[in-house]
């Protein structure tokens, strides 16, 4: 039974530190910031095309440009865990991508950032600040401490021997309290896995095991339950006492989780109302005459006060005339301090940037810990080396959805036993020219659609993890891209085998079995290249639905040239210039030749009997103005052009998803 002073969360409340941080101490100052928002820039250009907004009207109107900061001046060491507190709107996430060089449609008017007293820029961010963001995108399909396992392969310098590597990711383990979960999959909304406290704690381990010294959270509890919430900012105070610098954003916390923080910076439309230690915030605000209800949580409390009222102009204006004028004051207090803290008034509970970091140096780790700046780059592993790993990592993840590898073999075999059976039993006779033709373009023209909707879902449900992993530089876009294509080579060529091999003995074309394999080639091929393409739309366009829509266009015009439905000779001149970038067209050519050269054809016409050799249906049907070996090789070189798009598609377009996934 629990003892009358056992706190409520003892199962997490434990002071011992498993993974501390020994190199020297950091501290962010942040002085004079005024940051403005383009408020035209964050719409989408798609959404601006949909209200018939012209290209150079994008970026302009009235009320376009917003100050988001202004005049934001704080500073905080390692040690100390600070708290950016404020109502939606605040400015909180902002600060945050400022302090990351993550800014996007904004401009800092003013101000410096400096860490170490260095001015910030994102080469400096890489090497010592870890960015959580507030959303998780994990692989779902891996355990926790295989995630962690590729992610330290691929963020700890090549000179880490396995036994270290290991030795890191069990340290991360224990610190972040994993041990119960460690072999368990991380899952997602459709997959069953870890909960959402600990896939929570998962994303801030993958930071964590390159032991960076600066950690910046954004929203870390946002979607979690108040229990949960609490454990969670405990394991953050927790690596703040490990010589580390915290930064966080948290809408309202509640008044225990509250209690956690040290320093507190309270905003209001991108002001500042209060910047000091969280335990002198009620003190503060009571000597200026806002003094904190009893029973009332502060921060609940104090971000009410200072939050902006719209629902009419009249409201609006008196909450920002309220804002000001605590602005105001504030700065009054603050403006010949060092650190713009304010201090309890006869020097009790002083929070100063040089105060003794809050942990134990007999608990740091006997391993030498991680200081990126004694590492050049080339000590990380890189080219072949991530490679290797992001290949393991990809078949490990896709081979172990078992559901959706099922669905898509199923799927495949499905399509070929229906379009099979359609054409068997002819009574040992031939099939007639005309169903051999239509069964020819039918089955290398339904597989690729089937595939293009399946890729362009599947990059699309991992393009933010992709956009975050390369943002922060765990591996570059060349081994990623290798990774994953030669990664689903093993997919795509079992859909073939169960997709084209049923049809081709059910429907009993050409028995030679050189013939055989050349048709399960250009099949192979035909399909790959639908596949090529929905990767490269996947990467150019920012959403589920218009990468969807582009595809289809895309595989329209090449199924309307592929000289089935219209000969090509009667095609006009635009039609006819996209056939000859069309890959049903030269798979149906293809597919053509190998079927009927070297056959002759019967056709009884009343008491005769007359025989066509198949190169002569060929030739009538004009599908012989390509050899072969060339309809091979074109459609080699149409894959390869859109897997070069698609590469230059991943280096030079962010691949910051717009999806709701």
């Amino acid at each position: 039974m629990r003892s009358p002073g056992d706190s409520l969360f003892s199962t997490e409340d434990d002071n011992s530190l498993y993974f501390t941080y020994s190199g020297k101490p950091n501290v962010l100052e942040v002085k004079e910031l005024s940051y403005q928002v383009n408020l035209a820039a964050q719409i989408p250009w798609y959404e601006k095309l949909a209200e018939l907004k012209m290209p150079w009207k994008w970026n302009k109107g009235p009320g376009s440009h917003m100050s988001a900061i202004q005049n934001l001046n704080f500073k905080v060491s390692s040690g100390q865990m600070l708290a950016v507190i404020g109502s939606s709107g605040g400015g909180k996430t902002s600060l945050l991508d400022i302090i990351t060089c993550k800014d996007e449609g904004g401009k800092i008017k003013s101000g410096q950032i400096l860490i170490n007293g260095k001015l910030s820029t994102p080469q400096l961010i890489k090497k010592c600040v870890a960015h959580v963001r507030q959303d998780d995108r994990l692989l779902p399909n891996l355990t926790v401490r295989e995630t962690l396992s590729f992610v330290a392969k691929l963020r700890l310098p090549r000179t880490f021997s396995e036994e270290q590597r290991e030795r890191r990711v069990e340290d991360v383990i224990a610190e972040l309290r994993l041990r119960q979960c460690a072999n368990t999959r991380v899952g997602n909304v459709y997959l069953r896995g870890v909960s959402g406290g600990e896939r929570r704690r998962v994303s801030i381990g993958v930071q964590l095991l390159w032991n960076p010294g600066v950690l910046i959270f954004d929203e870390p509890t946002s979607g979690l339950d108040s229990f949960t919430a609490h454990n969670l900012v405990t394991t953050l105070s927790r690596l703040a006492r490990g010589n580390r610098l915290v930064v966080l954003s948290i809408h309202q916390p509640r008044s225990d989780i509250f209690q956690l923080f040290d320093l507190v910076l309270l905003l209001s439309s991108g002001t500042t109302i209060y910047s000091g230690a969280a335990c002198d915030m009620v003190q503060y605000f009571t000597s200026i005459g806002y003094p904190c209800p009893r029973y009332s949580n502060p921060a609940d409390f104090y971000v009410d006060l200072t939050s902006i009222d719209r629902r009419s102009s009249e409201q609006e204006k008196e909450c920002l005339e309220k804002t000001r004028s605590l602005t105001a004051l504030f700065w009054e207090k603050v403006k010949d301090s060092g650190d713009f803290l304010w201090k309890a008034g006869d020097g009790n509970n002083v929070v100063t940037a040089s105060s003794e970091p809050s942990f134990d140096n007999r608990l740091v780790t006997s391993e030498k810990a991680i200081n990126i700046d004694s590492h050049s780059p080339d000590m990380m592993p890189r080219g072949f080396q991530q490679f290797c790993i992001l290949l393991r990592r990809q078949v490990s993840n896709d081979f172990r959805d078992l559901s959706t590898l099922l669905i898509h073999g199923f799927e495949a075999l499905l399509m070929s036993l229906l379009i099979g059976f359609l054409y068997y039993g002819q009574g040992g006779n031939k099939l007639s020219i005309q169903d051999t033709i239509a069964l020819l373009f039918m089955k290398g023209s339904i597989p690729p659609f089937a595939v293009v909707l399946d890729v362009v879902a599947k990059c699309h449900s991992e393009r933010a993890m992709l956009y975050h992993e390369l943002e922060d530089g765990i591996y570059s876009v060349t081994p990623y891209f290798f990774a994953k294509v030669l990664g689903e080579l093993p997919e795509h060529i079992s859909f073939t085998i169960l997709y084209g091999v049923p049809i081709y003995w059910l429907a009993d074309l050409n028995p030679e079995p050189e013939r055989f394999l050349l048709n399960f080639l250009l099949v192979w091929l035909v399909v790959y290249c639908s596949r090529a393409m929905a990767l490269w739309v996947s990467a150019i366009l920012p959403t589920l639905h218009m990468s969807s829509f582009f595809c289809n266009v895309v595989f329209t015009i090449s199924y309307l040239t592929g000289g089935f439905l219209i000969s090509l000779k009667n095609l006009w001149a635009v039609p006819f210039g996209f056939s000859y970038i069309s890959f049903l067209r030269y798979g149906f050519e293809g597919l053509m030749q190998v079927q009927f050269t070297g056959l002759t054809y019967e056709m009884a016409f009343r008491n005769l009997t007359i025989k066509i050799p198949g190169k002569l249906i060929i030739k009538t049907m004009e599908l012989d103005a390509t050899p072969l070996y060339a309809c091979y090789l074109i459609l080699m070189a149409i894959a390869a052009g859109f897997l070069l798009l698609y590469y230059l598609a991943l280096r030079f377009i962010k691949q910051k998803s717009s999806q709701d996934w």
